[in-house]
């Protein structure tokens, strides 16, 4: 068992939810650090409605995959994070490594649910997972990730108010990815 798990909050740890709301909380941390510069768990608990413990565990892991890192401070138990520091032809800004970071944990999520998919209750062990190709131009594809954004909008309240979700309503995974499939060569490389 590794530091991390023992720190960890007991309903972040093995739930099926797991993965979505570690992304959501992440994501929060992110965009609390990109406003106000640097944070301590405390303050993003406070900022955030969230526990301290979960903050700072969350804050932690997004170190570890190099999105953010410790602020420079004076000793004390305090630890302020920021947002990491890049030089400009290092690596891709932390917008982009966080999209990475969240992909990754989507297809982790998807993983496991194939790997485990038969020990969810039986109403739940299907799963809604399409995918289609369309001919379209940049424009249409922004309208189209537009009407999909519109379609879960209502659904998306219920993760902040918990008294407005259905009974037996679970967290599910909405994602989608539009974008342009590239040409291969004759040679079957991808052609730029």
């Amino acid at each position: 068992m590794t530091e991390d798990d023992l720190n960890s909050p007991p309903d972040q740890t093995r739930d099926t939810g797991d993965e979505l709301r570690q992304h959501e909380v992440r994501t929060a941390l992110l965009d609390l650090l990109a406003e106000v510069g640097t944070v301590t768990a405390t303050e993003a608990a406070v900022r955030l409605g969230h526990s301290s413990g979960l903050c700072s565990f969350h804050l932690r892991q997004l170190a570890r995959h190099g999105l953010i890192e410790e602020a420079p401070h004076r000793r004390g138990r305090a630890r302020p994070w920021r947002l990491r520091q890049h030089s400009p032809s290092a690596s891709p800004p932390p917008e982009e490594q966080f999209g990475d970071l969240a992909r990754g944990l989507e297809d982790e999520s998807w993983q496991r649910w194939l790997g485990q998919r038969d020990q969810a209750p039986a109403e739940w062990r299907h799963d809604e997972a399409f995918s289609a190709v369309a001919y379209l131009t940049p424009e249409e594809m922004s309208r189209v990730a537009n009407v999909i954004r519109r379609a879960l909008a209502p659904y998306q309240d219920c993760e902040q108010r918990a008294l407005a979700r259905p009974d037996g309503a679970r967290p599910v995974a909405l994602i989608s990815r539009l974008f342009p499939l590239l040409p291969h060569t004759a040679d079957g490389t991808d052609q730029e």
